[in-house]
């Protein structure tokens, strides 16, 4: 019966689509309550109603979606998906002097975790795919070891206050960092096939676009804050929000670390009393400027969530879920989720100790992973990489992470239970009358 009335459906209907379109919306909000219950990751039930859809609704149709079909808009949605997953990560931190070691810390975790992540994927891809140079293998890499901040920071909301704080830092500097290094590979395999240059010129140059990056978003945020605040109208947070997307686009134009702008802007305006100090703190008025930071706050947390609804579906709309199922996809994808939490334990128990349970397990690839594999420049493809292995790596790790987080929901809540069910005893306490008092004291002197 459910096939006969999909059958009867017309998807080439305007009506038809928007019943869809708000169908999954609806969906998801309600998967987002079910994590917080089961601490499932709704990014994981986006991905299975993606395939679903693909299964049911356009198989019904006979439909066939093709790559060149979706790919456009999948990179369009990851690529505002992710400025504004950046964006809300940014206007939660606080720069405060008790905030520096633990920002320091989560960001020399992020880096190190990346790296050694990256070389030891990149040694498995080289020696398993045939036809994969080392070079391509970092390339391939990278994507796979970066942390998905989609999938964690929605993720982590019932931890202890200070975890939550280490992975919404680690999982936006693991983004970011993972595209600088993504776009700095990628410019010295283009760069060394065309002319035979690389390695130190390379990174000193890359070095300084960075840094005019950072000085260029610090000037950019100033400017912003300052017009903006003088602005009535009640549309200007969506203004102010396409004037970051501008910024992005032109600073990916000009080849610059655009991601760093979005980051840079998020924390001017979350911490303002900190970077209008001075002559600079005359010219802002804080009640108007902190009105613009709420309302922002609210408009980018509602579009990352719609944003990342439709991502994630459309990727399981896209995906070949046999493809997992290869045997060689499994073996190397199973090396690599190996060696992601091999490395992360080292790194966790060197800068954090031995409370490292759950984070040790919070370590899901997402978005980002998909949104690099999609832009691996031509002359870095190679045919025999199955695109099995990101599925089987992101599945997998959201999978660990879930059970890990399950594990933990249910150990925290037998040690409350346990608490519950011994409470502390007490008694009754009278104050001493006068003749109590008199009569110890006699007894003392008499001693």
């Amino acid at each position: 019966m459910l096939f006969t009335l999909l059958a009867d459906l017309d998807l080439s209907n305007t009506y038809i689509q928007l019943l869809l379109a708000s169908t999954i919306i609806i969906l998801s909000f309600f998967f987002g309550e079910l994590s917080q219950k089961t601490n499932v990751p709704s990014v994981l039930m986006l991905i299975v109603l993606g395939v679903v859809m693909q299964y049911l609704i356009l198989g019904a149709f006979g439909v066939e979606l093709k790559e060149e079909d979706i790919l456009p808009s999948l990179k369009l949605l990851g690529i505002v998906g992710l400025i504004m997953i950046v964006l809300e990560a940014a206007l939660e931190l606080e720069l405060k002097k008790e905030k520096y070691i633990p920002i320091a810390k989560a960001m020399l975790i992020a880096l190190l975790g990346l790296v050694a992540s990256a070389w030891v994927a990149a040694l498995f891809l080289n020696y398993f795919i045939v036809g994969m140079t080392m070079d391509k293998a970092w390339l391939y890499a990278i994507p796979l070891s970066i942390l998905s901040s989609a999938i964690i920071i929605p993720s982590v909301s019932a931890l202890t206050p200070a975890k939550k704080e280490f992975h919404i830092y680690e999982s936006t500097f693991s983004d970011i960092l993972g595209i600088m290094m993504f776009t700095y590979m990628t410019g010295e395999l283009t760069t060394g096939e065309s002319d035979g240059h690389g390695g130190g010129g390379g990174f000193a140059a890359f070095g300084v676009t960075v840094l005019v990056t950072i000085i260029v978003s610090l000037i950019a945020s100033y400017l912003i804050i300052l017009i903006f605040q003088n602005i009535r109208s009640h549309a200007k947070f969506f203004l102010l929000i396409a004037v970051l997307l501008f910024l992005y686009a032109v600073g990916v134009l000009l080849h610059l670390s655009a991601l760093i702008v979005i980051l840079v802007f998020g924390l001017v305006i979350a911490n303002m009393k900190l970077f209008f100090k001075g002559p600079l703190g005359k010219w802002l008025n804080f009640e108007k400027a902190n009105h613009i930071y709420e309302g922002l706050h609210v408009i980018t947390m509602e579009t990352a969530f719609v944003i990342r609804t439709f991502f994630f579906v459309a990727f399981g709309l896209s995906i070949t879920v046999a493809s997992i199922f290869d045997l060689n996809v499994a073996m190397v994808s199973v090396l690599i989720i190996a060696s992601i939490y091999i490395i992360r334990f080292v790194i966790l128990r060197l800068f954090i100790g031995e409370d490292i349970i759950p984070q040790l397990y919070i370590a899901p690839r997402g978005l980002i992973t998909i949104l690099l594999f999609y832009k691996l420049p031509e002359a870095a493809q190679v045919e025999g990489f199955n695109p099995g292995i990101l599925l089987f790596v992101i599945i997998g790790t959201s999978l660990i992470m879930t059970v890990a987080m399950i594990r933990d929901k249910q150990t925290t809540g037998a040690a409350i239970r346990k608490a519950g069910s011994n409470p502390i005893g007490y008694e009754k306490w009278k104050a001493p009358t006068v003749t109590e008092v008199a009569d110890d004291e006699g007894h003392g002197h008499g001693h």
